[in-house]
């Protein structure tokens, strides 16, 4: 399906935000968009906060695993949208590139994880909106 819109979201581990990200467009657009995401210095495991407040609203990531950033995955998405990775995604012309201001995660608790997920998912719908309508 050439064309279904295709999004890269990236942040420095990808081990929170750009994978509650991919799991809430995953969830919400079902088969309307392609969904990738990857990290400039990926993690080891994806954070478990994220995976448990993402578990409370019935979306398992926990077999998830953090990607490194390739620029194919850059070329092949419609959509790059960074949280936090800086200068470190490359840039190609005619794609969308969107810099997402999402406190990081990391070493912290599900109830200060929470916030950012809620927030991601609003962020999410209104991306929808405007690639998949």
């Amino acid at each position: 399906m050439a064309d279904k819109p295709s999004v890269l979201f990236v942040c420095v581990h990808n081990a929170g935000r750009s994978q509650m990200a991919a799991a809430w467009l995953a969830h919400l657009a079902g088969d309307r968009v392609e969904v990738r995401s990857a990290g400039s210095n990926p993690g080891a495991a994806v954070n478990p906060a994220a995976v448990e407040a993402m578990a409370e609203v019935g979306i398992d990531i926990s077999a998830e695993t953090p990607k490194i950033l390739t620029v194919d995955a850059v070329k092949e998405s419609d959509v790059c949208i960074t949280m936090g990775c800086g200068d470190t995604c490359p840039v190609f012309p005619g794609k969308r590139y969107l810099d997402w201001k999402l406190e990081d995660p990391a070493g912290q608790g599900v109830d200060a994880v929470r916030p950012i997920r809620d927030e991601i998912k609003t962020l999410i719908e209104g991306l929808i909106v405007e690639i998949a309508p």
